[in-house]
């Protein structure tokens, strides 16, 4: 018996069980159920129909009953209390004629719909007794969660529709994160008609790729929809537009929205910004760019000086940022030597330099610095942090053999390649052999691979620990294979290869096998991996250890990464320029991988050469180079630029008089000073240290504590030199603005300190004064930063 309502009104009132306001489904005895449908009998009518089975058994039951199947039931003569009439309302569609795949079509459902989130199933515990791998990463264990615990309850053969993971994500009965799709919706039919074929795990094929449409949109204006479409290519050869599967995330959502239900983005704010497409385990990035004016800017005038330049200037152009102009000589001067060096220009110096009219000072300026003993002591300084070169616990000397054959590498010039071969290859005795103590960096087999993939690689690979990668291509096998090469590592002050070292995977619980990250398991497990691992990692086509190498460079000199952070690399955090980090990794490799050319080739741009000062329409620009970022100066380098402005030197421990702080071997060297400016112990990575000068309790000390006004006035102090040596006070003004900021004092500057000067009649007055100038020099912007 079939019974067909009137009207759509009345299928929606005939409903018998309709949500409460808590949200929960109401029950109801068969009784009171009958009762309800004799209230809408009169607009139904009676037509029989094959009988189906019953979603409710004889006797009196409490029954839960969801607009899935629309069960009307009515009194029938001569029947007893449960013999009902019932109807159950087929959906809409059936899927097409096809076996559905769990993992490349029920998998994408748990994604779009946050099931396998980390806010979700997918959290390292689950939620709710149900655990899914994070985005999908671990289908068959996905499929047993689905399928075989709880005794199977979740899917019910029998009665498809009466699956709690039908009835969950409709919330047809309770469930803790609500509704994530309806009855009518195409995810329900998918996961029935896979329910009907008999819930297999079947895989038919593999996924290769995602084609994202379009993958990078320039827009003329705000609030324009834009069609996303995403396409996935399979192992077999064909092809599916997967669009409604799959998740766009903006980066920031206050930028850029997505309509989930149309796949339709929306840029809200000018600029560039990034959306995430996922699908199973591929992520594509999208790029948005709105300009920041309503044309397009003409630099084809602007001057370039290679191919740096020319990515830049054209990215600008796109954007419609302004220029802002070259930086003056001073600047300039102290803005090279700071950055490859990391000490002041000398006043000799900036005099010399000031006044040279040669119009290839420059060039001449980074040829001289680039073979200078303080730039192997700077450049020393940055590889040790890189390295994180640092005494073991009662064993200084290991340290200092390694920070002696790094400050060897760096004033022979060795090329990078042959660095990472020497630190990943080396063994021996760590007090005679100085690379062998890259070894004695890191605690254990698995923070030595996390180590060397963020050094080398530019990738964390540590967030594939406990899980596949969430936003990359990292896969537990990944990690814990290349763990299992550095577990043969003996690792005490004699470092070795032994055989027998292992570590277990945790989704096995067996040993890992050693695996190159992203490539292949190692066929013999019985020889050094570490041979076969930096050969890979050297090779001139690996995709990964060149851009990590100059991207730092680029970092250090121009104050942000064209990836950032820099030990970030992964798809859904793309460089701001791509082709230019792409010629500039080629170009590292077919110079050697020498340090030396690519600092040269940054600082010989007109990039690198723009001024720090922002002109109209580019102020809120920090990373498309418009103008020069500003960046605070490290402490090391801000701790000799007080003793050089001073020339009072500081007090570094045991260490001899005089010893600069960039060449310290001991990052725990006791120093107040150096304690106080914030510097990086290099017991981890130091790239995420905050910046010198940057937080209130080091802004306080250096205007307030004894870093600058314990040495400021003393005997044999600058100041007070040209004290006793009678200089006028015009020329001492004139010689700390020269030795501090490089540069003449401005006519209105002279004018200011004159006037002051003048008002003051005694001698103490004026030596007080001249105290107070030097302090507030000291601790100006100017001072602090690299600008």
């Amino acid at each position: 018996m079939r019974l067909r309502c009137a009207g759509a009104s009345h299928q929606r009132n005939a409903r018998l069980a309709r949500r409460s306001s808590s949200g929960s489904t109401r029950t109801a005895t068969a009784n009171s159920a009958r009762k309800r449908a004799g209230r809408h009998a009169r607009h139904c009518d009676a037509s029989s129909r094959p009988p189906t089975t019953p979603l409710f058994d004889r006797g009196t039951q409490v029954m839960k009953f969801n607009h899935f199947s629309l069960i009307v039931l009515a009194a029938l003569a001569g029947l007893g209390s449960t013999g009902f009439a019932r109807e159950t309302v087929p959906l809409a569609k059936k899927v097409a004629n096809r076996t559905i795949d769990f993992e490349n079509d029920l998998i994408p459902v748990f994604t779009r719909f946050g099931c396998n989130s980390g806010a979700c199933h997918g959290a390292a515990i689950g939620r709710g007794g149900f655990k899914l791998s994070l985005f999908g990463g671990n289908p068959r264990a996905d499929f047993d969660a689905v399928v075989r615990q709880v005794e199977g309850s979740r899917v019910n053969l029998a009665r498809p529709e009466q699956s709690l993971i039908i009835l969950k994500p409709t919330e047809s009965i309770t469930h803790g994160g609500g509704e994530r799709f309806d009855l009518d919706h195409d995810s329900t039919r998918l996961l029935l008609e896979w329910i009907r074929q008999g819930a297999t795990l079947t895989t038919q094929r593999t996924l290769e790729r995602v084609e994202i449409s379009p993958k990078k949109h320039l827009g003329k204006s705000l609030n324009q929809p834009v069609s996303l479409q995403a396409t996935a290519h399979f192992s077999d050869g064909s092809s599916r537009n997967v669009t409604r599967w799959t998740v766009f995330q903006p980066e920031d959502s206050s930028a850029v929205t997505i309509d989930a239900a149309t796949s339709r983005a929306r840029v809200l704010r000018r600029g560039r910004h990034i959306v995430v497409a996922r699908y199973l385990t591929q992520v594509v990035p999208i790029e948005f760019i709105v300009p920041l004016t309503d044309s397009r800017i003409d630099l084809a005038g602007e001057p370039s000086h290679g191919f740096i330049d020319d990515e830049i200037l054209d990215s600008l152009a796109t954007l419609g940022l302004p220029l802002s102009p070259a930086t003056d000589d001073a600047s300039y001067l102290r803005r090279l030597t700071l950055d490859l060096t990391g000490r002041l220009p000398t006043t000799a110096t900036t005099r010399s330099f000031l006044a040279d009219p040669n119009p290839k000072k420059r060039t001449v300026l980074r040829n001289r610095l680039l073979t200078s003993t303080a730039f192997t002591e700077y450049w020393t300084l940055q590889l040790a942090k890189l390295l994180r070169i640092r005494p073991q616990a009662d064993d200084t000397q290991g340290a200092a053999t390694y920070h002696r054959w790094l400050a060897d590498q760096v004033r022979r010039g060795t090329g990078f390649d042959q660095l990472a071969r020497d630190v990943i290859l080396s063994t021996g005795d760590t007090h005679k052999n100085g690379p062998a103590n890259f070894y004695r960096t890191a605690g254990d087999p698995r923070k030595q691979a996390e180590f060397m993939s963020e050094l080398f690689m530019g990738s964390r690979l540590r967030c594939a620990n406990c899980h596949n990668h969430p936003l990359d291509r990292w896969t537990q096998d990944d990690y814990h294979g290349l763990s299992a090469i550095f577990a043969r590592i003996e690792t005490g002050r004699v470092i070795e290869f032994k055989p027998g070292g292992r570590v277990i995977h945790p989704r096995t619980l067996e040993d890992a096998v050693p695996r190159i990250p992203g490539e292949q398991f190692l066929s013999n497990k019985t020889v050094d991996g570490r041979t076969e691992l930096a050969t890979w990692l050297t090779r001139p086509d690996n995709p990964y250890f060149a851009k990590a190498i100059v991207n730092r460079l680029w970092q250090r000199m121009m104050g942000r990464g064209l990836v950032e952070p820099t030990d970030d690399f992964r798809a859904t955090n793309p460089a701001t320029h791509p082709v230019l980090l792409n010629k500039l990794a080629d170009d590292f490799v077919k110079n050697g991988y020498k340090l030396r050319h690519t600092l040269k080739r940054i600082a010989g741009s007109a990039a690198y050469a723009r001024s720090a000062n922002a002109v109209p329409g580019n102020r809120t620009d920090d990373r498309f180079y418009s103008h020069t970022v500003r960046q605070p100066l490290e402490p090391e380098v801000l701790a000799d630029a007080i003793s050089d402005v001073l020339g009072v030197p500081d007090q570094y421990g045991d260490e001899p008089s005089g010893t600069r702080a960039v060449t310290l071997i001991n990052p725990k060297t006791n120093s107040r000073s150096l304690d106080i400016l914030g510097r990086c112990g290099r017991d981890e990575s130091c790239e995420s240290t905050a910046p010198a000068t940057g937080g209130l309790p080091q802004k306080l000390h250096l205007f307030n504590g004894p870093l600058i006004n314990a040495r400021i006035g003393v005997p044999g102090s600058r100041l007070s030199k040209l004290l006793s040596a009678g200089k006028p006070h015009t020329e001492i003004v004139s010689e700390f603005y020269l030795v501090a900021l490089n540069r003449h004092p401005s006519d209105k500057e002279a004018k200011h300190w004159a006037s002051q000067l003048d008002a003051i009649t005694s001698v103490a007055g004026k030596r007080e004064f001249l105290e107070d100038f030097v302090w507030g020099l000291l601790t100006c912007r100017e001072f602090v930063t690299n600008h």
